[in-house]
């Protein structure tokens, strides 16, 4: 059997940010109740506030379209494309996991004002979770897409023990050849109809796939 880990199709997005009068509050960092995030060494990361112009891509605000080049945009705008649904710091690969019907991430890139007296007009490195305002939603199951593998998606043997994700109605350039149809602890809970064991994160980190 093949153990596939998952790859994810990250953009990484550089921006140039001066935000000024930025309202920062005390409190726990975001967590998403899963366990899987990493612990840092430093203190935990501030509650912000939000609200369209209060933090940058905080949760709840929407940017512009285009990946490589975007702004953040009142969710109102016709210019508005996507929301954010979970907003971290740091990097991706080290911290907190989008959540599970995310269409893709954003990285934003720490700039620091030259002029600064109190910090607030601070960006840190970080990273939002993105669901687009209208379909597709290629985070979605059988999407094709998206920052992560879930139960309900579909992928195709990419050679020397890889799997990756493509649309389960093979609209997509690869056909399907394998659903993963439960999310288990261990490969052993699978269901006897299963080929093939993807890797998916999370408190249950096994997907049973079967062939199609």
């Amino acid at each position: 059997m093949l153990c596939a880990p998952l790859l994810a199709l990250v953009v990484t997005v550089a921006l140039t940010v001066a935000l000024a009068g930025c309202q920062q509050s005390s409190g726990d960092g975001d967590r998403d109740g899963d366990g899987e995030g990493r612990p840092t060494a430093s203190a935990p990361a501030p509650t912000r506030a939000s609200g369209y112009g209060v933090v940058f891509l905080g949760i709840d605000e929407c940017s512009s379209f285009g990946r490589e080049s975007f702004t953040e945009v009142p969710c109102t705008s016709e210019r508005a494309a996507a929301r954010v649904i979970a907003r971290y710091d740091g990097r991706a690969g080290e911290g907190q996991p989008c959540p599970a019907t995310t269409d893709f991430v954003l990285h934003i890139s720490e700039q620091k004002p030259s002029a600064d007296e109190d910090g607030d007009g601070a960006v840190p490195q970080g990273y939002a979770c993105m669901r687009n305002l209208e379909p597709p939603h290629p985070g979605d199951p059988g999407g094709g897409g998206g920052p992560r593998t879930i139960v309900g998606d579909c992928v195709y043997s990419a050679g020397a023990g890889e799997v990756r994700e493509t649309a389960c109605d093979s609209t997509a350039e690869k056909n399907p050849e394998y659903k993963v149809t439960e999310a288990v602890e261990r490969r052993s809970d699978c269901p006897a109809s299963a080929e093939l064991y993807v890797q998916l994160g999370g408190p249950r980190p096994v997907g049973c796939a079967r062939p199609l």
